[in-house]
């Protein structure tokens, strides 16, 4: 069994201690045992698991494992004071605000022998596992993928190309490796209203292009428009609902993990993936930050 620590309790961090307590039979998270949360804000027992402080967690050597479920700035340091006291860790995407960190933070994992897990449930929806399925094998001409959500605080997400790195994750699954080759922002503060937009190519030089768009009263949603030799894609598919949820089968794939059940190679194609997806969010967040250049 690992001893198990549920840091921060928003929405992701509830839904982590209701799947610890209730894994599916003779699943992985089996062999997850909750020792408690930590939380800055007194919460008493939740669920009958108690709070603990977060240097009991850290220095409890019951505990061998940390699932990260904080605000996205706190990511980098609950990361790496868990790994330093030689816990595992599974972590909320994106794992952190800049890719050196993220680097820098994985290296120090393997260094240790611990798992560092970053949770991607974007790959793991229905919707999205269908339209892999209708994707494959097809020649891409060009594509748009278009979020739209509601506004969110920066200083504690980060800039969009992070905070929205699950639709990045999405168009590497998708078609490869990418090469940014513009990207802007129009951002209206007073209105809390952003929209950035991303151009890419393809290792096959194809036009992609990802849009993240936030603001009061945008319903959270993504369109799509991939157009291939054999026609275009401009609806997401739909798919049933899974018996199992997102974050049970995340859960499942971290304690895979710490039994050993996932192959070198897999666990490679994973961390490039992650690593190579926020070197193109910090790429981008450079371009959109970039003087205009004013042409006289």
């Amino acid at each position: 069994m690992f001893g198990t620590v549920v840091v921060g309790i928003g929405i992701a961090g509830s839904v982590r201690i209701r799947d610890i307590l209730n894994p599916m039979p003779s699943s992985p998270s089996k062999h997850l045992k909750l020792f408690g949360f930590v939380s800055r804000r007194t919460l008493g027992n939740i669920d009958e698991v108690k709070q603990i402080s977060l240097k009991d967690a850290l220095g409890n050597k019951e505990i061998q494992a940390a699932i990260i479920s904080t605000d996205n700035k706190s990511h980098e340091e609950n990361v790496r004071m868990f790994l330093e006291a030689g816990k595992h860790v599974l972590v909320e995407y994106p794992m952190a605000l800049s890719a050196s960190t993220a680097r820098e933070l994985w290296e120090m994992a393997e260094h240790k022998g611990k798992i560092l897990h970053v949770e991607h449930i974007e790959l793991l929806t229905e919707e999205y596992k269908q339209l892999k399925k209708e994707v494959a094998g097809k020649e891409l001409v060009k594509g748009t993928l278009h979020f739209t959500g509601g506004a969110l605080d920066e200083e504690r997400s980060g800039f969009p190309a992070f905070s929205g790195i699950a639709r990045l994750t999405w168009l590497v699954d998708l078609f490869g490796d990418l090469t940014v080759t513009s990207a802007t922002r129009e951002e209206q503060k007073e209105k809390s209203y952003s929209r950035m937009t991303a151009h890419f190519q393809t290792e096959n030089k194809k036009p992609l292009t990802w849009i993240e768009e936030r603001g009061p009263g945008l319903r959270r949603d993504k369109k799509i428009n991939f157009c291939f030799k054999s026609g275009c894609l401009e609806n997401l598919p739909e798919a049933p609902r899974s018996a199992v949820g997102i974050f049970m089968q995340d859960q499942n794939l971290f304690a895979k993990k710490l039994l050993g059940q996932v192959s070198r190679e897999e666990l490679a194609a994973e961390k490039w993936r992650i690593l190579r997806c926020l070197d193109l969010a910090e790429e981008i967040q450079q371009h959109c930050e970039r003087p205009v250049k004013i042409h006289s």
